[in-house]
């Protein structure tokens, strides 16, 4: 190849590189939609992300869902007034706004759906907590995502909060905390906020859990998983709210504690921005399946009062 070819294209790709990307979100009815528009369109914010920006946005909405109900036209005011969100009329029309997808609307009864909708678009997609509502639909849509080759990811917050200071190669089992809020339409109970839980033990403890039981109360719920290796995990749901926060056992009889866990969305939407760069999830799709596959055996434990029950994974 001419040496002068060779150095424009070189200067092509390091301008494309280094180029904004544009982010369309499915779904505006949960603050992840406005609290991720701040960190990225805002370059005066302290936690500012830089590398893409909100661009575009289809609105959504479950009207049988509270919190969707009542606020999202608030956020999608919001973002088209404050962060200058274009907005579309189908998400199909996102395809063309978007160099990547965000999977934003609160009701995991509908990802399935959007997702396959999104899939049109042959970018890659972040779907927000929950991944779904049934860990038949969280599969299909990893089923969907390989057929059309999507990268995808899905992750809490709290993923990338400091709990992965916790994380040893000595740990013998662990032990975390966090709200657990239920919502009567998400068949598998704790996708809709006790993932964030969920999420927190396997950042510490990695996959590999072989059976869970689960006993509930109506202010909490305690699941206790006992991994392959032998390795214990404990996710303790407190309702409504309570705080984020783990101990881990080490093989050495010491223990690492964290009672009180503070999370960023910034240290989340710098994932999602490398990701959308990179295409290479941060979580890989397997983790975030075994949690749902963990999350569906503590419904049948529940269901057989605490049973201990077998982790149904692919």
């Amino acid at each position: 190849m001419p040496l002068r070819r060779t150095v424009w294209l070189f200067v092509l790709a390091a301008s494309s590189f280094g180029a904004t990307l544009r982010l369309g979100i499915i779904g505006t009815d949960t603050s992840h939609s406005t609290a991720f528009a701040r960190v990225l369109n805002d370059e005066s914010d302290r936690n500012h992300v830089p590398g893409a920006r909100i661009t575009a946005a289809w609105k959504g909405g479950s009207p049988d869902i509270e919190e969707s109900a009542k606020r999202v036209d608030k956020f999608s005011a919001e973002l088209k007034d404050k962060w200058s969100v274009k907005f579309v009329d189908s998400i199909a029309q996102l395809c063309q706004e978007s160099d990547g997808l965000l999977l934003e609307s609160i009701d995991g009864r509908l990802h399935l759906d959007q997702f396959r909708q999104a899939t049109q678009c042959g970018k890659p997609i972040f779907v927000d907590k929950p991944l779904a509502s049934t860990l038949a639909d969280a599969r299909e849509i990893a089923h969907l995502a390989r057929s059309k080759n999507i990268p995808w990811f899905s992750a809490s917050s709290l993923r990338f909060s400091p709990i992965t200071g916790l994380r040893s190669a000595d740990a013998t089992s662990a032990i975390v905390w966090a709200p657990g809020p239920l919502e009567k339409h998400h068949a598998l109970d704790l996708s809709w906020y006790g993932i964030h839980g969920v999420e927190m033990l396997y950042t510490v403890l990695g996959t590999g859990c072989a059976e869970v039981s689960r006993v509930s109360t109506a202010n909490s719920d305690v699941v206790t998983g006992k991994w392959r290796d032998g390795r214990m995990g404990t996710v303790h749901l407190q309702r409504p709210y309570g705080k984020y926060g783990g101990i881990v056992y080490l093989k050495d009889q010491k223990l690492n504690a964290m009672p009180d866990i503070a999370f960023n969305y910034a240290d989340l939407v710098r994932e999602i921005v490398k990701f959308m760069e990179t295409k290479t999830p941060p979580v890989a799709n397997d983790e975030t399946l075994e949690m749902f596959a963990f999350m569906d055996a503590a419904q049948r434990s529940l269901a057989q009062n605490g049973a201990l029950v077998k982790v149904e994974v692919e």
